[in-house]
C-alpha cells in the first residue's frame, strides 16, 4: 500500500446530499426549499434572469435612442491600390473575380470600391458603390466603372 494510492482514492467521489430525512441532518422539513412559492413545487425551473415576481433588470433600465444594427447594408471594401496590384490591364473586376482572388469572402454581399492609392491600369471595374475619388481615378486612366445594385 502506498500514501499516494490512499489519497488518490479518499475525495475522489462527493457523496450525494440525501434531502427530506430529519432536521438533524439541516436539510430535513422543507428539504432547503424554503416555504410555499413555486420555487417549493415539484418541477419548477426557474428561467435565466428571473427575480422572483420582480421586474427584471432589462426592463428597469431606461432605453433611449435607434440602433440601426439589424436593418444596415455592410459592404466589403476594396482600395483602388489593392486593384492594380491584383490584376492585369483590361481586366474586369466583378465580385467573382474579386472572391477568386481572394479580396473579399462572400461574392453575394455587396462590395464599395474606394479610391486609396494609385492606378495605371485600365480596368472595367463593377460594384455596388463607388466613393467620388475611386470613379475618377479610374476614369482618368481610361477605365470604366458600372454600378449594380
Amino acid at each position: 500500500m502506498k500514501l499516494d494510492e490512499i489519497l488518490s482514492a479518499a475525495g475522489k467521489y462527493k457523496r450525494r446530499k440525501r434531502v427530506g430525512r430529519g432536521t438533524g441532518s439541516g436539510m430535513g422539513k422543507t428539504s432547503g426549499r424554503g416555504h410555499k412559492g413555486y420555487g417549493s413545487r415539484a418541477g419548477a425551473k426557474k428561467r435565466l434572469g428571473y427575480e422572483g415576481g420582480q421586474a427584471p433588470m432589462i426592463s428597469r433600465i431606461p432605453k433611449r435612442g435607434f440602433n440601426n444594427k439589424n436593418f444596415r447594408t455592410e459592404y466589403q471594401v476594396i482600395n483602388l491600390a489593392a486593384l492594380e496590384q491584383r490584376f492585369e490591364d483590361g481586366a474586369k473586376v466583378d465580385a467573382e473575380a474579386l472572391k477568386a482572388s481572394r479580396m473579399i469572402e462572400d461574392a453575394t454581399k455587396p462590395v464599395k470600391i474606394l479610391g486609396n492609392g494609385e492606378i495605371k491600369k485600365k480596368l472595367t471595374v463593377i460594384a455596388q458603390k463607388f466613393s467620388a475619388t475611386a470613379r475618377e481615378k479610374i476614369a482618368a486612366v481610361g477605365g470604366s466603372v458600372e454600378e449594380v445594385k
